[in-house]
């Protein structure tokens, strides 16, 4: 390892990266440095890359921290490592986009050292962008519900699930939300993933109006949670599990049980920060490592 008060070089899985500016605080209310950063997703890498190394994932990145400027990377930066892959992915009104692929510990510190607190990834994998691997409900709670409420819905949501043969596994979104994946892992499409979920959202605005909402009007949603089914739309992105949030605190989207949903629902609080994961990840293991594999359907054919 070579360092300078700016600059350390190190070898990771045979990749020689340098990073920068380690000591700089990114989460001021938890005194969280750049380089606790890094190590979170050199740690987290075993479980994580499951869930996005075939994907062609979005940066957030917050070269100041939460409180400063960010912007969303979705064409990966032209001065990557030779070693850092790319995939084209749904791309923009310009055209195709070669996004990146983090397919590596290597290349999550690479991401991290970049300050891309969060990322973000399709429903597709980069092989096949036109067929997602799943089905999302994403659960934004309009104010003053909290995730308390999201638990409340996605515990709703489980029975619509369960009456029609699906199972899905919950997690934080690691900002105020819940979202559920409700893996297929078969022949699907994004319009035949959006038409299933906005249907099964309003169902449940019809059951609870007034508690449940699937209207995209943000003015609509005051003290209800928004099933928000355009999540599986071809050109959108969800926070990846494990990515860390830009957040005050350090918090991670977090696989989580549905026990934990259960208790959420009587207001258990269900927020896990970066050291509570890894923590997490040694004793229950990777909660959402069903999602890759497990294979389902939805009624009337996918």
């Amino acid at each position: 390892m070579a360092t300078s008060p700016e600059r350390t070089a190190v070898t990771i899985e045979g990749h020689r990266l340098v990073l920068s500016n380690l000591s700089k605080v990114l989460y001021p209310a938890a005194g969280f440095h750049k380089a606790e950063v890094i190590d979170y997703y050199v740690r987290v890498a075993p479980a994580m890359l499951a869930h996005i190394a075939d994907r062609a994932v979005t940066l957030r990145r917050y070269p100041d921290g939460p409180d400063g400027e960010s912007f969303f990377e979705k064409r990966c930066p032209s001065h990557r490592p030779e070693w850092v892959p790319v995939a084209l992915g749904p791309g923009d009104r310009r055209g195709a986009i070669a996004y990146c692929r983090l397919d590596s510990v290597a290349a999550l510190a690479w991401a991290a050292n970049l300050a891309a607190l969060e990322i973000h990834a399709p429903m597709a994998r980069c092989d096949d962008i036109e067929s997602p691997t799943m089905v999302v409900f994403d659960l934004d709670p309009g104010l003053p519900a909290t995730i308390t409420e999201c638990c409340e819905a996605a515990l709703e949501i489980a029975e619509v699930l369960d009456a029609v043969g699906l199972r899905a596994w919950p997690k934080t979104s690691g900002s105020k939300g819940l979202q559920l994946y409700v893996p297929i892992n078969g022949e699907l499409s994004h319009e035949r993933a959006s038409s299933f979920a906005h249907a099964v959202a309003q169902l449940l605005e019809r059951k609870l109006p007034a508690r449940i909402t699937s209207n995209m009007d943000k003015a609509q949603r005051g003290g209800r949670v928004f099933i928000d089914w355009s999540q599986n739309s071809r050109h959108k992105t969800t926070v990846a599990a494990y990515s860390l949030r830009a957040r005050e605190r350090p918090t991670v989207s977090t696989p989580v049980s549905w026990d934990e949903v259960s208790d959420g629902a009587t207001g258990t609080p269900l927020a896990f920060e970066a050291a509570e994961v890894l923590d997490r990840l040694d004793r229950l293991g990777d909660l959402f490592a069903a999602v890759t594999t497990v294979r389902q359907q939805l009624p009337g054919g996918s």
